[in-house]
């Protein structure tokens, strides 16, 4: 099932995912630096990632929207997708709410830290499904790729 909105012939909301997922596992990372090292200058740096990678969820997940809706119903893909979207909305509930909470971003209190390590163990749940949905259901695969398919940009199709 090909994607609905494309960006050089390919899906947009694939490539536009990638951006919110480093910026809040990079937030994770900062924030994981600052235990270890007592050094507030990492929370800091999450403080201002995870907003970054925020606005960067909410801008992938119209383009999400588009493609879910051409899913036929009543198939797993319908399913894991709702399942995929619902997480990534609790995703970024849980780094805002981190986010929020960060009054100091130099020194984030425990909750802080914890809903943003919830939110980045649940986004690997997310992803995963976000790659069975790609990978196993083929949604938003071009319908009929193959390994010598003609470049994206060529204006023909993928099947032969």
């Amino acid at each position: 099932m090909e994607a609905r909105v494309k960006l050089f012939g390919h899906p947009l909301h694939q490539m536009l995912i990638v951006l919110p997922l480093g910026l809040l596992t990079g937030a994770i990372a900062f924030d994981v630096l600052g235990l270890l090292t007592g050094n507030g200058h990492w929370a800091e740096i999450a403080y201002w990632l995870i907003p970054a990678g925020i606005i960067g969820g909410l801008a992938a997940a119209p383009f999400g929207l588009i493609d879910w809706m051409k899913i036929p119903g009543g198939t797993r893909a319908r399913r894991v997708g709702l399942l995929h979207a619902g997480s990534n909305v609790v995703v970024l509930l849980l780094f805002a709410g981190s986010w929020l909470l960060r009054v100091e971003p130099r020194a984030p209190a425990a909750l802080a830290l914890a809903l943003s390590f919830a939110g980045g163990a649940l986004a690997a749940v997310s992803g995963w499904l976000g790659g069975e949905l790609v990978n196993r259901l083929g949604v938003g695969v071009d319908d009929g790729a193959h390994l010598d398919a003609p470049s994206s940009l060529s204006g023909r199709p993928a099947r032969g």
